[in-house]
Formats: structure tokens, sequence, C-alpha cells
């Protein structure tokens, strides 16, 4: 079964972008290449528990198992020590991709409080788009009375747009939300 939102990739994103672009073949038109989560649980040093569930939560929303990060070097401020756990992420390619994308871009964002869209400044230079939620409630799997704490992530839409322009235009035409200015 092919996703709804690369079905729609495939038939209307591609001729758009196409004659908007002006590319000449198919395998230029920029497309999603992965989507990045990650979650960062700075109390995971002092209890372990802690990370778990955050691992559990960000496996129930992605609908795949996540690795824990571990800290690059000791920072004594932080009582942090080298290849501490101190965080989660997922990396989503390909139908898990675009299953993820358009759950988060058509039910999790919608059930945002106050949502006006995302802001469109967040790119990086090089087509990539990242922006950051501050509870994971906003998903349909996770289960308010079942959440230890309320934790945000980032997410990270990696593309292989060479600009920010048709980035944008991309993930516009997607469905990402961005708000007018």
């Amino acid at each position: 079964m092919v996703p709804r939102l690369k079905e729609i990739y495939d038939n209307q994103v591609i001729p758009f972008m196409m004659e908007k672009f002006g590319y000449k073949n198919i395998m230029e038109v920029p497309r999603l290449e992965k989507v990045v989560i990650n979650m960062g649980v700075g109390e995971a040093k002092e209890n372990a528990k802690v990370l778990e569930s955050a691992m559990a939560d960000m496996q129930l929303i992605c609908g795949q198992k996540p690795i824990a990060t571990k800290a690059k070097k000791s920072i004594a401020n932080f009582k942090l020590r080298e290849n501490m756990p101190i965080g989660c992420k997922v990396t989503l390619r390909k139908q898990f991709m675009y299953e993820f994308v358009d759950k988060f871009m058509n039910v999790a964002l919608p059930r945002v409080r106050d949502f006006r869209g995302v802001s469109d400044k967040s790119f990086d230079g090089r087509g990539n788009y990242s922006l950051g939620i501050k509870e994971q409630l906003i998903f349909p799997e996770v289960e308010y009375d079942k959440i230890d704490k309320v934790r945000g992530m980032d997410i990270i839409f990696v593309t292989s747009a060479k600009t920010d322009e048709e980035a944008r235009e991309l993930l516009r035409f997607l469905g990402m939300p961005f708000a007018s200015v």
C-alpha cells in the first residue's frame, strides 16, 4: 500500500515543482529524504526510568524503536559524564516517513493550542526544515493519563532541495501549514 502523501507527491507535487522551477528531469525535483525526531531528556542523568518512558512515548508516536543518544563530552557544571544517555532519536525514511508526516501535518498540528501555522524561517540554508514541539500530547497515540511528564521534541525534515525556497514550496505543497506573514 502506497501512503497517501506519497501519492500526492507523485501525482501533484512533481508536476507543480517542474513547472514552477523549470526542472527538465523528474529526478531534479526535490523530495523528502528523511525525518529525524529528537527528544532531549536531561533528567535521564539522575533517573534512567525517565529515558525509558520517553523512548516508549516516541515509539508510540513514530511506530519505530528509538535509539538512546549519549553525551559527547563531560560537562561538570551540568553533572554530565561522557557517554551518559541524555535523550533519544528516531530516523524515519520511505513509507514510515510519509505516514508520520501525513499524521503530523493533518492530525497533530491542528491539535496545538492557539495554532496559527508553523514558522517559515526555520530553514538551514540547504533546504532542510526544523521545528520544535512543546508537548507530545498533540499526537493521538499518546494517552494523557499514561504520561509521567510533558516533553517536547525537535522534528527535522531533510529534503534533497538545493535552496530554502525549493524546500519551502515542497513542504507547502505537501500540506505544511506555514504561518502567513
